[in-house]
C-alpha cells in the first residue's frame, strides 16, 4: 500500500502476487493454470525451444582448430628470382616489395622450386635446404634476417 503523496512516480512498484484475487496476481499468481511452467522449483534448461531441435544441436560440429601461433611465410621460389633479376643483383625484401613479388608484410621464405642460373645475393627470413644448396652451388650468399 502506497501514500500517493509520498511516492516517487520515476519509482515502478514491483508485482505483490500472491496476496489474494483483490490484488489482481491471486489465485494461480501470474502463472497460469497447471502444467510444468506453473510448478515451483520449474527451471527451463538453456537453450530449451519447446522439443524443437535446439539450435545447439542443428549447427554442424567444429572439425580441427586454428594455430594463432603458427608462422605464415610469403613465399618466393628460385623460378621467380631466374625471370627477375640479373646475374649479381642483391635480393631483399624491398626489392621484392618494389616488384610486387610479396606482401610485405610477412616474412619471406625461399624455396627451390624451379632452375637458378645467376649468382645473387639473397636476404630472406627462411629458406628451404634445397634452395641453400642450390645457391651456394651458383656461388652466391644467403642471410637470414
Amino acid at each position: 500500500m502506497s501514500i500517493p503523496f509520498l511516492t516517487n512516480k520515476n519509482k515502478k512498484e514491483r508485482k505483490r502476487k500472491a496476496r489474494g484475487n483483490a490484488s489482481g496476481y491471486g489465485g494461480e499468481s501470474g502463472r497460469g493454470h497447471k502444467g510444468q511452467k506453473s510448478r515451483s522449483g520449474y527451471s527451463r534448461m538453456a537453450g530449451f525451444e519447446g522439443g524443437q531441435t535446439p539450435l545447439y544441436r542443428r549447427l554442424p560440429k567444429s572439425n580441427g582448430f586454428k594455430n594463432q601461433f603458427k608462422t605464415v611465410f610469403d613465399i618466393i621460389n628460385l623460378s621467380t628470382l631466374e625471370n627477375s633479376f640479373d646475374d649479381g643483383a642483391k635480393v631483399d625484401k624491398a626489392v621484392l616489395t618494389e616488384l610486387n613479388l610479396v606482401s610485405g608484410k610477412r616474412p619471406i621464405k625461399l624455396l627451390g622450386n624451379g632452375e637458378l642460373s645467376k649468382s645473387l645475393s639473397i636476404i630472406v627470413d627462411a629458406a628451404s635446404k634445397s634452395s641453400v644448396s642450390i645457391v651456394e652451388k651458383l656461388k652466391g650468399t644467403i642471410t637470414f634476417t
